[in-house]
Formats: structure tokens, C-alpha cells, sequence
């Protein structure tokens, strides 16, 4: 299907269908643990943490995420078919953050992967409403893949 005119001329991401039910899906499955890390934030039992959404064709997805991990990262399926996961690392910055990506990159390009998209998004603040949360990371990602930054990790920070 043809863009429109006027989807064309937008500066900002728009969602599409599939967009709209990926984000769905997000939200009902990152939600509770969200809710749950924005508690051991207010306690301050958590400083920041940082929620990771990748996918790649040609690999396990899963079984290299749960080789990665930390016992303290969450690990969620999101889209078996597209091979899309997101992982939420506890008591992380930007800096760690972005080191376990690269660590996860990497590998896949070692494996010979193919389509790898990284997005990433540090939450240092209970602030931001959790949907806001998942709908800034989904939006990342979207954007990663629209502007072709395969192999890349994309990373925004939240105050």
C-alpha cells in the first residue's frame, strides 16, 4: 500500500497497524513488571533501570538473551514470529545498559544474523507514566527500523 501525501510530509514516527498491536501487546506484558521497578524505585531500593527491545532473523533471539542475562534481568517474548524480545535490566544505567547491548550485538553478527534492531530506554525517574515508558521504547525502535539502523543500538535516556 501507497503512503498518503500527507504521511509522507510528517516529521515525527507514525504508527501503523501492526504498530498499534505491537504496542498493545507491550503494555499488557511489560506493564506489572514496570509497575513493580517504579516501587523499588520509590523505596530507593532501585536507582534506574533500562528495558531493551531487540529482535534479529537467522538466530535464537531467546536462547542468546537468556545466555546474556543477568539472574536479575527479566527477559519477555513480545513477537515469537518476528523474533521480538525486550528485556528489562534492574539496577542499570545508561552505561551498563549500553555495554549489554553491544554484548548481544555483537553476537549476533558473530552468528551471522540478519534485520538485527536494537532499541534502548534508561528510566531514571518514576515520573513518566508506564504506557509512556513502553510507548517511547516502541516508538525507538520504530524509528531505528525506518531510518535502517540495522546492527545498531539506538538508546534514549529518561529523566
Amino acid at each position: 500500500m501507497e503512503a498518503r501525501a500527507n504521511e509522507m510530509r510528517r516529521d515525527h514516527i507514525r504508527f501503523d497497524g501492526n504498530d498499534i498491536v505491537l504496542a498493545a501487546t507491550m503494555v499488557d506484558k511489560l506493564t506489572t513488571t514496570i509497575d513493580i521497578m517504579y516501587y523499588l524505585m520509590e523505596r530507593g531500593e532501585e536507582r534506574a533501570f533500562v528495558i531493551m527491545l531487540v529482535s534479529a532473523e537467522n538466530i535464537d533471539v531467546e536462547t542468546l538473551l537468556e545466555k546474556e542475562k543477568r539472574n536479575t534481568d527479566i527477559l519477555f517474548e513480545i513477537d515469537k514470529e518476528a523474533s521480538l524480545y525486550a528485556i528489562i535490566c534492574q539496577d542499570t544505567k545508561i552505561d551498563g545498559g549500553y555495554h549489554f547491548a553491544e554484548r548481544v550485538v555483537r553476537n549476533m553478527l558473530l552468528h551471522k544474523s540478519e534485520d538485527i534492531y536494537c532499541a534502548e530506554l534508561e528510566v531514571r525517574t518514576t515520573a513518566h507514566n508506564i504506557k509512556y515508558v513502553v510507548f517511547k521504547l516502541i516508538e525507538t525502535y520504530i524509528k531505528a527500523k525506518e531510518d535502517k539502523k540495522q546492527g545498531e543500538i539506538v538508546f534514549k535516556s529518561l529523566n
